[in-house]
């Protein structure tokens, strides 16, 4: 402990976890540490199925038709990863798919008027898709072969749009796309979860859609991965990452104090103990009076022994209902996967629903993704708040990761 550190890093979440890695590769002197006994802080897994009762707070234990509790990891907060986005690109470029297995996501749904409908995942699919009519299906290809052309390097691509000026609504506008087509657009290919992005230039949410094609063209059935085993072999891959090239982990170390000198952070006291360093990478819980509540979530895992109903009966699935078709203003989300990526046991399902909290009664807000999954078998919900930096850190050397959705 009593050494000079270039970063130390407090907490085991993915992003604290990809940050120690690369500093590590890179040949920084990296601390990492957590107070608590296991990685991935609330982006772990928890195994076994018992735990995850208890963590609740929930009587008993798990029933027997359950399975074995060490078959399950579940998830606390659920994660897809676009296939061509950039975490893959950084898991392959540091090699730490050494460490992991992926499985592609069998099928990506959207909701329209009270139905799940699949997001086409290709031009055969976008033709025989009941989400649009045959007029706009013609409108809406001419608009995925602009979206595909488009290059913001070559000035021949843009088609009299200019992509640091021109809004979103008015692309959608000038391929003269109706309402359920720009829902779907928006929330289902560029992920958006508000409409907000609409009014802003609109060189942004054409990248994510090239993305989400991109990430769609290399596997066919969704454009998602998710890891065997659980999103908390992410954490642990990096970690390992870090240890291989020098990083020093430390589980289960109380954080007593950060300790600052003139403004500036300087280490980091454990146990009676300062280690030193020149930089503070964090997130939010461990330095509260540096962090500003921003809003809050809520989620809510529920154990299943069916597939969902529409999906096919695929074995993972997202599905996202746009906020409109809700009356919200952001949208909800699923996430499910099954005993086919070692996460529960056999023929069991985990469906994860989450949203930002608009209104006093969130459990009410989430209503329309649990009426998707009936019947549920066992429901675990928790509201968590949102936090943002107050500063950029550029000053004292603290920087703080903000807590994810």
């Amino acid at each position: 402990m009593n050494e000079e550190y270039d970063v130390i890093v407090l907490g085991t979440g993915l992003t604290e976890c990809i940050l120690s890695g690369i500093m590590s590769v890179n040949g920084k002197k990296v601390l990492h540490m957590d107070r608590n006994s296991y990685y991935g802080g609330e982006s772990a897994s928890i195994t076994p199925l018992e735990d995850l009762y208890k963590r609740f707070n929930l009587p008993g234990t798990p029933p027997e038709s359950m399975g074995r509790g060490r078959d399950w990891n579940v998830d606390l907060i659920p994660k897809f990863l676009m296939a061509n986005g950039q975490l893959v690109k950084m898991l392959l470029y540091t090699e730490v798919t050494r460490y992991l297995d992926f499985k592609v996501i069998e099928g990506s749904f959207v909701y329209k008027g009270g139905k799940i409908y699949k997001v086409p995942s290709t031009e055969a699919e976008a033709l025989a898709s009941s989400l649009m009519g045959l007029f706009e299906k013609r409108r809406f290809r001419k608009f995925l072969v602009y979206v595909a052309n488009f290059d913001e390097n070559d000035a021949r691509t843009f088609e009299g749009v200019d992509p640091k000026k021109t809004t979103m609504r008015d692309v959608y506008k000038k391929f003269d796309l109706g309402q359920d087509v720009i829902d779907f657009t928006g929330h289902a290919l560029a992920l958006y979860r508000t409409d907000d992005y609409l009014d802003q230039p609109c060189q942004e949410t054409i990248n994510r859609i090239k993305l989400y094609s991109e990430s769609l063209a290399r596997y066919g059935k969704s454009p998602y991965l998710y890891p065997l085993y659980g999103l908390g072999e992410l954490p642990q891959g990096f970690a390992r990452l870090s240890a291989i090239y020098g990083g020093t982990y430390m589980l289960n170390k109380p954080i007593e104090e950060i300790v600052i000198e003139n403004g500036k952070v300087v280490g980091v006291k454990s146990e009676g103990e300062v280690a030193r360093c020149k930089q503070l990478i964090c997130d939010p819980s461990y330095v509260s009076d540096r962090v500003t509540k921003v809003g809050q979530v809520i989620r809510v895992i529920c154990i299943l022994s069916h597939p969902i109903k529409n999906t096919n009966d695929a074995n993972s699935c997202q599905i996202i209902i746009p906020q409109n078709q809700v009356n919200r203003k952001s949208d909800i989300y699923v996430c499910m996967i099954s005993s086919a990526h070692n996460v529960a046991a056999q023929g069991k399902y985990i469906a994860i629903a989450s949203t930002t909290v608009e209104t006093a009664d969130p459990e009410k807000e989430i209503k329309p993704a649990l009426d998707l999954l009936e019947p549920i078998e066992q429901k675990f919900v928790s509201i968590s708040d949102l936090f943002a930096p107050t500063d950029l850190g550029t000053e004292s050397q603290v920087s703080k990761c903000r807590a994810g959705v």
